[in-house]
């Protein structure tokens, strides 16, 4: 089964691939097409933006294309950033300046246990002739540390401490981490689906 991933981020792309649940898929990425296109992502949620990158992705190549939209979900401050999480801190912004500008908001915060936040995945399958087949959301709740701990992972993950943790996302192994992110848990849904059918 050869299915398309439709993103250009290489961090999504390498956990999608490294998901062990996964395998017997064929998976393709913008390296294996010219053009490939940037999919602006104008919806109002997760996913809305999802659907949006995997029906265009789809239609561009003709095959299924497998989408996510995610982000990370704090509570002091509102919900922020939300679906703006990867241009937190404007287009073309890079993920350090993400996590500074996020760090910076919530610095008056100073206990723990008021830093709660929570990454939030959604991720569709969509299919050239059929449209929407499937569709699944995984969500790892945690809290937002007062500093960048470990080198892994990408986005946010450096000052995110999964519950149930003493490490940040980014300290964690790719096989740990892929058990308990909300990627990770989006996926095995997905992979069940698959072998469903």
């Amino acid at each position: 089964m050869e299915i398309v991933i439709a993103t250009k981020n290489k961090g999504k792309i390498g956990e999608i691939r490294d998901h062990k649940a996964c395998s017997g898929i064929n998976w393709l990425t913008f390296e294996d097409f010219g053009d490939f296109p940037e999919v602006e992502e104008t919806g109002s949620s997760f996913l809305d933006n999802a659907i949006i990158k995997a029906k265009a992705i789809s239609g561009f190549t003709g095959k299924a294309a497998l989408a996510d939209d995610s982000g990370l979900i704090v509570d002091a401050l509102g919900g922020r950033p939300g679906v703006y999480s990867s241009r937190y801190a404007g287009p073309g912004a890079t993920d350090k300046e993400n996590r500074d500008k996020l760090l910076e908001e919530i610095k008056d915060v100073t206990e723990l246990s008021r830093r709660s936040a929570r990454f939030v995945c959604s991720m569709v399958l969509w299919d050239p002739d059929k449209g929407l087949v499937f569709k699944t959301e995984g969500i790892c709740e945690g809290k937002i540390g007062f500093e960048e701990k470990g080198s892994g992972g990408f986005g946010y993950d450096c000052i995110f401490t999964p519950e149930g943790y003493k490490k940040t996302m980014a300290e964690l192994d790719s096989k740990e981490k892929n058990t308990i992110s909300h990627r990770g848990k989006a996926l095995l849904d997905f992979c069940d689906f698959i072998v469903k059918i």
